[in-house]
């Protein structure tokens, strides 16, 4: 006769065992394993079960068994030393229609309980069909000698990179074939999860994850997770290097391997941590160290992310490199703000501008830009010099100015006011971009 093997899940199921002593104790143990709802009868109990009993883990009724006692059970265990009572047992259960296991009596046997070898969340199971639970026991030792200690670790991060394939490619051969890869265990540097490696190797060929020895400058757009774009979110996830803008925000970083080199080489209000041949020192190191190197900068890396001064210096020493763009902060500010940057009748140009060139505070916007939408980024807190100075330039009073400060995070503020309150206007917290915005009327008036 064949068997049919199977994995029952018996989380809160009720389960009768009929016994309390040597033999019935390993068959409890197993279903308190699978958090079983265990109801024991037996007129005397084995210390270890009267332990689990006082703390709540089992039901032990200190009596013989008697007709009855099976109604409403899931699954049913015979182990006493009286082969008539496990026989009544077996008997009760199969009138009942409920599967029961009678320790070493394979006729009245309904199923077989496997000798298991388990490391976490992965069990493998060997039965001889009643015949030698002995060799089963063996050949389970033999087993725990050829799978890892830390397979159920693996196994872990195998899901999780499961999860993660199946969010990334369709479904199809190509799926199908990478979640076959990855079952593959590989030999590799213990401090590197070989299904981080065997995934970052597979899904290198569909051009979504970072591969050893490039630099990818990164834009994080402006600070909301779910506006990454797909490129870039595969790229963080899958980097074995990081190095981050200060205004990159935690819930992105927080999407990056656990065990990435992450480093932040952010400079915040003139304060140089970090400099920016440090930073050029760094991605060239770390590239030619072998790892896959995220340049992560807020917004879109070629715009006010100094980009170019990154581009040519790993130009210069040829290490590969990527741009990745991402969402600019101005476009997230339009979209807190609830305005748009052009419009047909009042703008149909749009400068992107910032006070702060090279350490020093400049103008960056001028009288021709008039009738354009501006996008000023890092405006700084002097919101009076920078009312004075429109003015000087002949910006009309009613002209609006939005500011908008953290856009897409939780912390996001939208300030709107016209030109002539600017100066009166609290400072919001950095990041902020403020967005001039010529109104409809003012065309209108040129027009004429």
């Amino acid at each position: 006769m064949s068997l049919f093997p199977m994995f029952l899940k018996l989380d809160g199921k009720p389960c009768v065992v009929v016994g309390a002593g040597a033999i019935a104790a390993p068959k409890i143990a197993s279903l308190l394993r699978a958090d079983a709802q265990i109801t024991v009868i037996a007129p005397e109990a084995s210390p270890q079960i009267e332990t689990h009993a006082r703390a709540g883990q089992l039901q032990w009724h200190a009596r013989e068994f008697a007709a009855g006692d099976l109604r409403g059970a899931y699954l049913v265990v015979a182990a006493t030393d009286k082969r008539e009572v496990n026989h009544a047992v077996a008997e009760e259960a199969r009138a009942l229609g409920v599967l029961c296991n009678s320790v070493d009596d394979p006729p009245d046997c309904d199923f077989y309980y496997p000798s298991v070898l388990e490391r976490g969340d992965l069990q493998i199971a060997v039965s001889t069909g009643g015949k030698s639970p002995a060799l089963a026991q063996r050949l389970r030792e033999e087993l725990d000698t050829l799978i890892a200690e830390d397979a159920g670790a693996w196994l872990d991060a195998l899901g999780q990179r499961r999860l993660k394939t199946l969010a990334a490619l369709p479904a199809g051969e190509e799926r199908k074939r990478i979640l076959h890869e990855l079952a593959r265990r590989e030999t590799c540097d213990p401090q590197e999860c070989p299904v981080d490696r065997t995934l970052q190797k597979l899904l290198a060929q569909t051009g979504k994850t970072a591969q050893r020895g490039t630099v990818y400058l990164t834009g994080a757009g402006p600070g909301a997770a779910d506006l990454l774009t797909l490129r870039a979110r595969a790229l963080i996830e899958s980097a074995s290097c990081i190095l981050h803008d200060d205004l990159v925000s935690a819930e992105v970083l927080a999407l990056g391997r656990p065990d990435a080199l992450t480093r932040n080489v952010g400079k915040r209000c003139g304060q140089k941590i970090v400099t920016q041949e440090q930073i050029h020192a760094w991605m060239i190191e770390y590239a030619r160290a072998g790892h896959s190197v995220v340049r992560l900068k807020s917004g879109d890396p070629t715009v006010f992310g100094r980009a170019s001064e990154e581009i040519a210096a790993l130009t210069a020493t040829q290490v590969p490199f990527e741009i990745v763009p991402g969402i600019s902060a101005s476009f997230a500010a339009a979209a807190a703000a609830q305005v748009s940057l052009t419009d047909r009748d009042s703008s149909s140009r749009v400068v992107l501008t910032t006070r702060h060139r090279a350490g020093n505070v400049t103008g960056g916007i001028c009288a021709e830009d008039i009738g354009s939408t501006i996008a000023l980024y890092m405006p700084g807190k002097d919101y009076a010099a920078l009312e004075h100075e429109l003015l000087e330039q002949g910006w009309p009073l009613e002209t609006r100015c939005a500011i908008v400060s953290a856009a897409s995070l939780p912390s996001q503020q939208v300030s709107v006011v016209r030109l002539a309150d600017l100066s009166h206007t609290q400072p919001l917290p950095a990041p902020v971009v403020i967005l001039i915005l010529p109104d409809p009327p003012i065309a209108a008036k040129n027009a004429q």
